[in-house]
C-alpha cells in the first residue's frame, strides 16, 4: 500500500492514509484486535510488516503513526495497545508515568533508519555536500542564504543560488527530531547550549510541520527549504538530500551500508544507551537511530497480551526481512537478541 500511495505523487494522501492503514484491513478471522501508536518514522515498515502478520494470523492491528510524543502519551493512557517511539521513554518523567499506569515497561528495538538532510534548492539537485557546524548554524538561524560562504566553501563546484533559506522543522513531538537534535548537540556547542537535544525543542527559525510526511511534503513543494526526514520517505518520493560529513570527514549520503555502519559504531545498545548519532566508523552516516516499541510488562489481558507479545517477536526477527526494501538496515542479530530477551519476560 505505501508504495502505491508515493506513486501518487502526493504526500497530503500519505498523510490521510495515516488514518486507514493497510495493516487495518481486518483478517476475515481475526480474533484478537490490537491497537498501537507513535512514531511516523516505523510507519512505512510496521505498515507492510503488520499487513503480512495478520494475513497469516487471527490478528488485526491498527497502527496511527502520530508521533513518538503522542504516541507515549497515548500508551501511558492505555488507550492503545502498543507504542512507538525514536527514542526510548524519558527515565525522569515519562518512564515514572507508564510505570504508575500500567506497571513495568518492556522498551523493544523494532526498527534502524537514517535521518535524511532533505533539500529544495533551485538549481541544485545533486551533490550539496554540508557539515555539522554548517547544518547547526542553518537551523539556528543563522546562516540564511543559500549562497552563504560557510555553505559554498563546503560546495565549490555547485551553483548555488542567492536564496532565503526555509528551515523545516516537526511541530509534534518527534523522535524523529530527538535523533536530529542529538546529532547537531554533538557536533555543534552553539546548538546544545541555546536549543539542546529533545523531542519538541525550542526551535530558534523555521516552520514546524506534523510527522515525517508532512515535513516531506512541505520541502517538496517550496524552494528553498531545509529539513529532516526518515530516509524511507525521502527515497520513495525521490526528494533530493545533502550528503554529510561524518567523524572521518568522509561525505555520505544515508543509505542501506551507511546506516548499518552507523549502528555498527554502538554495537552495545540498550533502552538506556541508544544514542548511535555522529559514529565512529569510517562510513558511518551521522544521523541514524533505532525506534522502540513500549508494551506493559504484564499483560491483564492475558488472549490479547500473548497476541501482541507474538507479534513483536516476530517483528524482531522474521519481520526484519521485509526491511531493506523499504529503506530500513535488518536488525543486528544482538539487537534481536536483546528484544526477543525482554519479550520473554512478558507476563499474563
Amino acid at each position: 500500500m505505501y508504495k502505491r500511495i508515493l506513486a501518487s505523487g502526493a504526500l497530503a494522501v500519505l498523510c490521510a492514509a495515516s488514518l486507514m492503514t493497510a495493516s487495518q484491513a481486518t483478517p476475515a478471522r481475526a480474533s484478537v484486535s490490537l491497537t498501537g501508536a507513535g512514531s511516523s518514522f516505523d510507519f512505512p515498515f510496521f505498515d507492510k510488516a503488520f499487513s503480512v502478520y495478520q494475513s497469516s494470523h487471527s490478528v488485526s492491528i491498527n497502527y496511527q503513526p502520530i508521533g513518538s510524543g503522542a504516541g507515549i502519551q497515548q500508551f501511558t493512557a492505555k488507550t492503545v495497545d502498543f507504542g512507538a517511539s525514536d527514542v526510548p521513554m524519558n527515565p525522569v518523567s515519562e518512564l515514572p508515568a507508564a510505570v504508575k499506569a500500567g506497571g513495568a515497561v518492556l522498551q523493544i528495538p523494532v526498527a534502524l533508519g537514517g535521518v535524511s538532510v532533505a533539500y529544495n534548492v533551485p538549481g541544485v539537485k545533486t551533490g550539496l555536500h554540508l557539515n555539522g557546524t554548517v547544518l547547526a548554524k542553518i537551523f539556528l538561524g543563522t546562516i540564511s542564504k543559500w549562497n552563504d560562504r560557510a555553505i559554498k566553501a563546503l560546495n565549490k563546484k555547485v551553483s548555488l543560488p542567492d536564496t532565503q533559506i526555509t528551515v523545516v522543522h516537526r511541530s509534534d513531538g518527534s523522535g524523529t527530531s530527538y535523533i536530529f537534535t542529538d546529532y547537531l548537540s554533538k557536533v555543534s556547542d552553539q546548538w546544545r547550549g541555546l536549543a539542546g537535544t529533545g523531542k519538541l525543542p525550542n526551535w530558534p527559525t523555521g516552520i514546524g510541520e506534523k510527522g515525517n510526511p508532512g515535513v516531506a511534503d512541505l520541502i517538496r513543494s517550496t524552494p528553498g527549504t531545509i529539513g529532516y526526514v526518515e530516509l524511507a520517505y525521502v527515497i520513495q518520493t525521490h526528494m533530493h538530500q545533502a550528503m554529510l560529513e561524518n567523524r572521518k570527514h568522509n561525505f555520505l549520503v544515508p543509505n542501506l551500508k551507511t546506516v548499518a555502519a552507523a549502528a555498527a559504531s554502538f554495537p552495545k545498545v540498550t533502552s538506556e544507551k541508544f544514542s548511535i548519532v555522529n559514529g565512529s566508523g569510517k562510513n558511518a552516516y551521522p544521523i541514524a537511530g533505532y525506534s522502540w516499541a513500549l508494551v506493559f510488562k504484564h499483560q491483564t489481558d492475558s488472549t490479547k497480551g500473548k497476541a501482541l507479545v507474538n507479534l513483536m517477536k516476530w517483528t524482531v526477527t522474521t519481520g526484519q526481512k521485509y526491511a531493506k526494501n523499504l529503506q530500513y538496515v535488518p536488525l543486528p542479530s544482538g539487537v534481536q537478541k536483546l528484544g526477543t530477551s525482554l519479550l520473554k519476560t512478558a507476563t499474563f
